[in-house]
């Protein structure tokens, strides 16, 4: 009988030679990739530190690469590295601590919306404005916390003069005790006009606070103070213009 081992001994080798061609060709494709792609990409792409883990020698230790210029080799930091933060000033501490306390008096004014008026335009502006701040009282919050500052400005010891919460200096916006009881006593449209008329008073002290940041010399360099504050001005100045178009419904609705 004639027989086929030659001829599927002859197909073995032609698919070994394939496979053979098709994998020199994968790495080859491989090395011109990598040689067209500007290292930019690996570095944002992370390749390179996955790189630099794969080749330690004791998986156990964590390998910290600071990179350099362009042009010039990175360098390799000890496994004790640890990252510092940014140094702030006096006034960045300040201002995180009086728009602490500004905030939750907003908070707290949102917070009388539900039980004092049924107007919808102003419990969507007032859940908007209560969202945004409690996010921004926790972030203020952890900020202080990490840098080993207590929560609130600390009073002057003054002998004799009891200091009540009411009584302690306001920061600039904040409603006095008297027009806080105003605001708990109004009902319906009355309402609306003393939250909208004392809110907008309250975020233009808000803008106050951040110009007075900005001004202050070496302040509002820390980014995370930087872009908090800078965000801040903007949502609360769109939040004027907001308060101020529905004030004036309010008023030319009751001219009618």
């Amino acid at each position: 009988m004639f027989s086929y081992a030659p001829k599927c001994e002859l197909y073995r080798l032609r698919r070994k030679r394939k496979l053979r061609s098709a994998r020199g060709s994968a790495v080859l494709c491989g090395m011109l990739l990598a040689a067209s792609v500007p290292a930019s990409f690996f570095w944002s792409t992370g390749l390179f530190s996955s790189a630099m883990w794969a080749q330690q020698t004791d998986p156990g230790r964590p390998v910290v690469v600071q990179p350099s210029a362009p042009g010039k080799p990175s360098r390799t930091l000890p496994p004790s590295t640890r990252a510092a933060l940014p140094p702030r000033s006096q006034a960045d501490v300040e201002f995180m601590q009086g728009m602490l306390m500004h905030h939750s008096q907003a908070v707290e004014m949102t917070a009388l919306i539900a039980s004092h008026t049924e107007n919808k335009d102003l419990r969507l502006l007032g859940a908007r404005i209560s969202s945004s701040q409690s996010d921004e009282i926790k972030f203020m919050r952890r900020w202080l916390a990490a840098r080993g500052e207590p929560l609130s400005m600390p009073t002057p010891e003054m002998p004799n003069i009891e200091m009540s919460h009411e009584k302690m200096a306001l920061m600039p916006g904040m409603l006095t005790p008297e027009q806080m009881e105003a605001l708990r006593k109004a009902k319906g449209a009355e309402f609306d006009r003393v939250f909208l008329t004392g809110m907008i008073q309250h975020h233009n002290g808000a803008l106050t606070m951040v110009k007075d940041l900005f001004d202050t010399a070496g302040a509002g360099q820390d980014a995370d103070v930087f872009n908090f504050a800078t965000d801040a001005d903007n949502t609360q100045r769109a939040e004027i213009r907001i308060m101020q178009t529905m004030l004036e419904k309010q008023r030319s609705e009751e001219k009618r």
